[in-house]
């Protein structure tokens, strides 16, 4: 692996001679693999219990885990597919595990494609909190919106905009800010031989304008008491230091602080920059390859005065536009054991969707995706989403094919296949008791159980149904004629 020369005179200047020989040797090595556990779905101990890999735990993450990926093909295993994990390399679950986010706060993930670290933060927001997820990118956006729904998000708004047009609707709004910025992706060099190539002499200055004009519109957002952390996957003092020494200038009421650190992180340093002094530099940390067990990053946590003045966020909660809902879709709704208020739901064009009251309000922005996506009302009847699939568990829908994850049916359902099924298997509720057809038909052994099956299943064409993997949601079915025909979205499916 040929490093650029300058890149290695630069680093040289921050880790000495025997750092960068222990870096590159570290270039030599296999990328580590991880995942991070969603625990808005599943413990840290009952994932660990279900899991057929080996996993080791990643000190700066608590739900995050190393695994051998010779041994469990993570991405293709169903739960995988049931949102219970997001793949997301180490280094980079030290951001929004860092951020010191707590049920009921306002948070923004402003440069979030595709969603790695605004699944975590999600996780962590409570029923009262709200987030708000942005990329300026549209196709990067698109991974971004499919990753928070496969994580069961409804308090979420996504947004594809400037900071500028973000700040000028939520000044001052935001508890707590994670900016991941755009960088020369120097820390990625082993896992992506792409951006050695890509490596230029002025990228790093280049990257850094757009970094700061980032931080200067991003931190007119924060409120007084509230964090900020700042983050990149690269080594450049240029980058880090010195974007940090830059929003530190843009207002008085800034500080960094410190967080937790651990073996191998590496201090901040202001001689490594062009300024004589940054305060509480050395509070910030760098990670490297050939010190961790990751690839490259930074991080910096900021926090702003509680007494710190500045203009509030004029903007109050959204109101959803006045809507009338159609036989169709209160008839799919009594299927639901889940509350729903009336008065949230709104229709754009054929979508249904709910907007949970916490929303902010967000007219005038290129909005993506606002609370739930519920569904589509097509010709007098309705189409639940997969969004809303995977907010739903066996416990709040009324028919519920329940398997395993080494069912077969499981592998033809994400592959968009037809999948049959047996009367017994399918679990009805009247959410108030589960009423297994196994078990209801033991009562009777003098009944034609052909007839009988044939019976109930010609009366249940039509429904949906919900396929569930060892108790966590995968997505929809409709029962027809003895089988269930296949809902689940066309572009989650399993190509291979």
């Amino acid at each position: 692996m040929k490093l650029p020369e300058a890149f290695e005179e630069n680093l040289k200047k921050m880790i000495g001679d025997e750092g960068l020989l222990l870096y590159k040797e570290s270039l030599k090595k296999n990328v580590r693999h991880a995942l991070r556990v969603n625990t808005g779905k599943i413990s840290v101990e009952d994932f660990i219990k279900k899991c057929p890999a080996e996993l080791t735990p990643i000190p700066w993450c608590k739900n995050g885990f190393y695994y051998n990926e010779d041994e469990f093909a993570a991405s293709k295993h169903p739960f995988y597919f049931a949102g219970l994990y997001y793949l997301q390399e180490p280094s980079a679950m030290l951001p929004a595990a860092t951020l010191n986010v707590k049920e009921g706060d306002k948070v923004l993930d402003i440069c979030a494609a595709p969603g790695g670290k605004s699944t975590e933060l999600l996780q962590r927001i409570g029923e009262n909190g709200y987030l708000v997820t942005n990329d300026i990118s549209a196709s990067r956006a698109k991974a971004l919106v499919k990753n928070i729904e496969l994580f069961g998000g409804e308090n979420i708004l996504i947004t594809c905009e400037s900071p500028d047009k973000l700040a000028a609707q939520f000044e001052g709004y935001f508890d707590k800010i994670l900016i991941d910025a755009p960088c020369s992706g120097e820390g990625m060099f082993r896992k992506k031989n792409s951006m050695i190539s890509a490596w230029h002499e002025e990228i790093n200055e280049e990257y850094a304008a757009l970094q700061r004009s980032i931080l200067k519109e991003t931190v007119k957002m924060l409120r007084p008491g509230g964090e900020l952390l700042y983050s990149t996957c690269t080594f450049s003092p240029l980058e880090d230091e010195e974007s940090v020494a830059y929003l530190l200038s843009l207002d008085d009421s800034l500080h960094i602080v410190p967080f937790e650190v651990h073996s191998g992180f590496l201090p901040g340093n202001a001689e490594w920059s062009s300024y004589d002094d940054i305060p509480d530099i050395d509070k910030t940390m760098h990670l490297f390859p050939h010190r961790i067990e990751g690839e490259g990053h930074f991080v910096a946590l900021i926090k702003k005065d509680d007494d710190a003045s500045g203009a509030s966020c004029a903007a109050g909660r959204y109101l959803p536009a006045r809507c009338m809902i159609g036989e169709e879709v209160n008839e799919f709704l009594t299927h639901i054991n889940k509350r729903f208020d009336p008065s949230r739901f709104e229709v754009f064009g054929e979508k249904l969707y709910y907007i949970p009251p916490e929303c902010p309000d967000s007219r005038g922005l290129r909005v993506l995706r606002r609370g739930l996506l519920v569904g589509e009302i097509k010709k007098k009847r309705f189409e639940p989403s997969q969004a809303l699939a995977m907010t739903l568990t066996p416990d709040t829908f009324d028919k519920v094919l329940a398997l395993a994850a080494d069912d077969i049916r499981i592998n033809k359902y994400l592959h968009g296949e037809t999948i049959e099924y047996s009367e017994e298997e399918l679990i009805e509720k009247s959410f108030g008791a589960a009423v297994s057809k196994k078990a209801s038909s033991q009562n009777d052994k003098n009944t034609d159980k052909k007839k009988k099956n044939k019976d109930s299943k010609d009366k249940a064409s039509g429904d949906f149904v919900l396929i569930t993997v060892d108790g966590f949601s995968l997505g929809f079915g409709k029962l027809s004629n003895g089988v269930i025909k296949n809902k689940y979205l066309p572009g989650w499916r399993m190509m291979s």
